[in-house]
C-alpha cells in the first residue's frame, strides 16, 4: 500500500514539472514572436510618431486585445493550477480512504484468524478431555476387572481351605480311630501289668514316702532360709526408700537455704538498727542524768524510745526464732501428728522462702508473687512438716516452670534482635497461690504462667523417678511424696490443670474435721 502512494506522488509531480515547461516554452514562443513585430514595422521619420509602448511584448495597435487575451491566459493557468491541486486533494482521499479498507480488511482477518485459533485451542480441549475420559472409563474398567479377579482368587482360595480343612478332619478323625484301638491295646496290656506290679507298688511307694519325708523337710529348711533373705531385703528396700524420702527432703532444705538466711536477714537487720539506736539514747540519757538540771520530759521520752526499741528487737528476734523453728521442723522427721495450722502463713512463708531460694542461684530472675488468700480460712489438723513439703515442691516447681519460659523467651526475642526491655513486656513471669475454703474442704491452688505440661506425660509427673528436669536437677521424687501425703497421709487430693504454653495449676484438696477451730 504505501509503495502504490509513492508511485502517484511521483507521478503528480512528473505531471506538474511538465505543465511547467509547457508554460514555459509558449511563453518564450511569445516574445519571440513580438520581437519579429517590431522590427519589421519601422517607423516613419516625416509621420508623426506614435505614442511610445513601454511594453517589449504588446504590438502597436493591439494593446487592448493582447492584454485581454493575457490576462485570459493567466486565468486559465490559475484555474488549471488550482483544478491540479484538487485533483491530487481528491486522489491523496482515495488513497487514505482504500488505506483504511486495506486496514479494516486486515484487522477482520485477524479477528477471524484468533477466533479460529480459539476455536482450534476449545476443540484441543475438548479432544484432552475426551481423550482423559476414556481413559479414566477404561482405568476404572481394568480396576472392576482387577476386583472381579480378585474376588475369583479369594473364591477359590477359600474353596481350597475348605477342602484342604475337610481332608485333614477326614485324616484327624481317622488318625484318632488308630489311636483310640491302639489306646485300647495298651490299656489292656497296663491292666495286666498293673495287676501284677501292684505288689511292687506298694514296696516302691512305702520309699517313696520315706523319700518325701525327707524331701519336705529339705525344702522346710530351704522356704525359712528363703523366708529371711527375703525380708531382709524388704528391710534394705525400706531403708533405701526412706533414705531417698530423707535425700528429697534434705534437697529441699537445701533448696531453702538463701531463702532462709534472707528471711532471716531481714529481722536481724532490724534488731541490729535498733539495738544501735538503743545505744545511742542509752548515752543521750546518760549525759542528761549526768547534768544538773534535769529535764524529766526529755527523760521520759528517752526512757520510752528506749522501751520501744526493745519491744521491736523482741519481737523481730522471735520472728528469726520462729524461722529456724520452722525450717528445723522441716528438716526433721515427720512425728505423723496432726496439729491445727494455719495455712494461709504456710503458704505465704514457703512462697517467699522458695522464691529467694531461687533468686539465690540466679541473681538474673524475677517473678511476680501473687496470693489470693481466703481471711477467713479456718485451721485445719494437719501434719505441718509434710504439708509444707508439699506446698514447697509445688511452688518450686511454677518458679521452675517460669524461669524456664523467661530463659526461652529471652533467647527467642534475642535471636531475632529484640532487647530485653522489649521481652519484659511481652511476657512477665507469675507465680499465684491461693487458698479457699468450700463446704468441708481446704482449696490450695499454685498456679504459674509457665510453658505448662504437655498431654504426653500429664499421666506421668505423680510417679516415682519421673522427672522431666535435666540430669542432677531432679529426683522424679518430689511430686510423687507430695502426692502420698496428700492422698494417703491427709485423705485429699492433689490434681493438675495444665495448657501447653500457657501453664499450669496444681490443686490440693484437703478435708475439714469435725473439730476445726477459727483463727
Amino acid at each position: 500500500m504505501k509503495s502504490t502512494f509513492q508511485k502517484q506522488t511521483k507521478r503528480s509531480r512528473h505531471a506538474y514539472c511538465s505543465t511547467f515547461i509547457l508554460r514555459m516554452l509558449g511563453l518564450l514562443l511569445l516574445c519571440c514572436w513580438a520581437c519579429t513585430l517590431l522590427h519589421a514595422q519601422q517607423p516613419d521619420s516625416t509621420k508623426k510618431p506614435a505614442p511610445t509602448n513601454l511594453n517589449p511584448f504588446i504590438l502597436p495597435g493591439d494593446t487592448s486585445d493582447f492584454l485581454d487575451k493575457y490576462i485570459i491566459s493567466e486565468l486559465e493557468k490559475v484555474q488549471y493550477a488550482k483544478y491540479s491541486e484538487d485533483l491530487k486533494k481528491q486522489t491523496l482521499q482515495k488513497l487514505l480512504e482504500n488505506q483504511k479498507l486495506q486496514n479494516t480488511s486486515l484487522q477482520q482477518k485477524l479477528i477471524n484468524q484468533q477466533i479460529k485459533v480459539e476455536a482450534d485451542r476449545k476443540q484441543a480441549e475438548a479432544d484432552r478431555k475426551a481423550i482423559q475420559a476414556k481413559e479414566e472409563q477404561a482405568a476404572q474398567k481394568q480396576k472392576i476387572r482387577q476386583l472381579k479377579v480378585k474376588e475369583l482368587n479369594q473364591r477359590l482360595q477359600l474353596e481350597n481351605r475348605t477342602r484342604n480343612f475337610l481332608l485333614i478332619g477326614v485324616l484327624l478323625l481317622t488318625l484318632l480311630g488308630i489311636s483310640l484301638l491302639w489306646s485300647n491295646q495298651q490299656l489292656k496290656k497296663r491292666n495286666r501289668s498293673i495287676q501284677q506290679l501292684s505288689a511292687e507298688n506298694l514296696i516302691k511307694e512305702q520309699e517313696k514316702q520315706q523319700i518325701l519325708t525327707s524331701q519336705n523337710e529339705t525344702l522346710e529348711i530351704q522356704v525359712n532360709e528363703r523366708t529371711q533373705e527375703l525380708n531382709q531385703s524388704l528391710t534394705e528396700l525400706k531403708a533405701t526408700q526412706n533414705q531417698l524420702i530423707q535425700s528429697e527432703k534434705l534437697a529441699s532444705l537445701g533448696e531453702l537455704t538463701a531463702g532462709i538466711a534472707h528471711e532471716i536477714q531481714n529481722p536481724l537487720n532490724f534488731v541490729n538498727n535498733f539495738s544501735e539506736l538503743s545505744v545511742e539514747l542509752a548515752e543521750e540519757l546518760k549525759e542528761e542524768i549526768n547534768k544538773p538540771e534535769l529535764d524529766k520530759g526529755l527523760i521520759e521520752e528517752l526512757v520510752s524510745d528506749l522501751a520501744l526499741n526493745q519491744e521491736k528487737i523482741n519481737h523481730h528476734g522471735q520472728r528469726a526464732s520462729a524461722i529456724v523453728k520452722g525450717m528445723l521442723e522441716h528438716s526433721r522427721s515427720s512425728s505423723g501428728v496432726k496439729e491445727p495450722t494455719n495455712l494461709n502463713a504456710l503458704a505465704d512463708e514457703y512462697l517467699r522462702l522458695a522464691y529467694h531460694g531461687l533468686r539465690a542461684k540466679d541473681s538474673t530472675f524475677n517473678a511476680t508473687m501473687e496470693t489470693h488468700f481466703n481471711p477467713d480460712l479456718p485451721k485445719i489438723e494437719v501434719i505441718p512438716q509434710d504439708i509444707g513439703r508439699v506446698l514447697l515442691n509445688l511452688i518450686n516447681n511454677a518458679f521452675y516452670a517460669v524461669a524456664e519460659r523467661s530463659r526461652s523467651t529471652v533467647q527467642q526475642r534475642a535471636s531475632v534482635g529484640v532487647t530485653s526491655s522489649h521481652t519484659d513486656t511481652m511476657y512477665q513471669p507469675t507465680v499465684t497461690v491461693s487458698t479457699q475454703k468450700t463446704d468441708n474442704q481446704i482449696i490450695i491452688k499454685v498456679m504459674d504462667n509457665g510453658n505448662g505440661i504437655p498431654d504426653a506425660i500429664k499421666d506421668k509427673i505423680f510417679q516415682p523417678f519421673f522427672t522431666t528436669k535435666p540430669t542432677g536437677q531432679g529426683t522424679g521424687l518430689g511430686l510423687s511424696l507430695a502426692y502420698d501425703i496428700v492422698t494417703k497421709g491427709h485423705g485429699g487430693s492433689l490434681q493438675v490443670v495444665s495448657l501447653q504454653g500457657e501453664g499450669s495449676t496444681f490443686t490440693m484438696i484437703l478435708p475439714i474435721a469435725e473439730h476445726v477451730s477459727n483463727g
